[in-house]
């Protein structure tokens, strides 16, 4: 198995301290900062093992602080509610005495009901496609040497971008995009772990998009940018060992903010899961302290 994705798989699978107590380890995977999906996907395994027979269909997150990635992260999950149908958990996710994370999840007895959702568009298969790590690669000797390697790091994910964009010289263009994703290697049949997964990859470039129009990047110097809140829909199985198409798009920006939407089919056309994220895109002045 892959290494990223035995590293992942490690991350996944919490240390349980007590009954709905657990604890999580960090990795570096995009920065400074503990990555937003990480917890997201933490969380969720989290809230997930306190629940029997049931599978999430929904979960709404705010993300209160930045993570420290050098100490693990406990994960606190309330058992609000246990019905006929539907349980109900809330997530807290604490470092150093303080929240840096917040989630409710609802989970539900699976049942047969009406039935419809929208096609997948019409795009580039993910075949002959370069994967994120070979797009990085090329213009990775435009950073500076010391982060130069976790910006080139293979990652447990594979994300295969349609019309790529260079972070280092954007153009403004529709606030639309797509790529391909999936699991680095082959993966046990556990839902949950499937879903977890899901969560993690959910928060790869969707924030991004909302800066598409204004032609701008993470990799400029004047832009404050972090995740708000993030919310997810789960609708029907899917693996994340086999491509998944995430379909993303921005409606709106103001006010410092930006709202980012995204639909995530199987290959086979089916709609698997949406999200909507709201992400701070603060201009600054170069050298200006945030």
């Amino acid at each position: 198995m892959s290494p990223v994705i035995e590293e992942l798989l490690q991350l996944l699978d919490l240390e349980c301290l007590e009954q709905g107590i657990y604890r999580g380890q960090s990795r570096n995977i995009v920065g400074k900062n503990v990555f937003g999906g990480q917890v997201l996907g933490q969380s969720l395994m989290a809230a997930g093992r306190t629940v029997e027979g049931r599978s999430v269909h929904s979960l709404h997150a705010y993300f209160l602080r930045a993570g420290d990635i050098h100490a693990p992260i406990v994960y606190w999950v309330d058992r609000l509610r246990d019905g006929k149908s539907f349980s109900t958990r809330q997530v807290r996710a604490i470092q150093h005495g303080q929240p840096i994370f917040t989630m409710m999840a609802s989970f539900v007895v699976e049942e047969d009901g009406l039935d419809h959702q929208e096609p997948m568009p019409e795009v580039q298969a993910p075949e002959g496609l370069p994967n994120e790590t070979e797009l990085r690669a090329r213009i990775a000797h435009l950073l500076p040497e010391k982060i130069r390697e976790s910006f080139a790091r293979e990652r447990p994910i594979e994300i295969r971008p349609i019309d790529p964009i260079n972070p280092f010289a954007p153009q403004a263009q529709e606030p639309c995009r797509f790529h391909w994703m999936r699991a680095q290697a082959e993966l046990p049949d556990d839902r949950l772990l499937h879903q977890s997964m899901l969560a993690f990859a959910s928060d790869f470039a969707l924030m991004g998009t909302a800066m598409l129009p204004h032609g701008v990047s993470f990799m400029q110097p004047n832009i404050q940018a972090a995740s708000l809140d993030h919310a997810m829909w789960f609708h029907r199985d899917f693996r994340m060992d086999d491509w998944l198409l995430y379909q993303m798009d921005s409606p709106s920006s103001s006010g410092g903010r930006g709202i980012n939407r995204g639909k995530i089919f199987s290959r086979q056309g089916v709609l698997v899961a949406t999200v909507a994220q709201e992400g701070l895109m603060r201009l600054r002045e170069v050298g200006e302290k945030y």
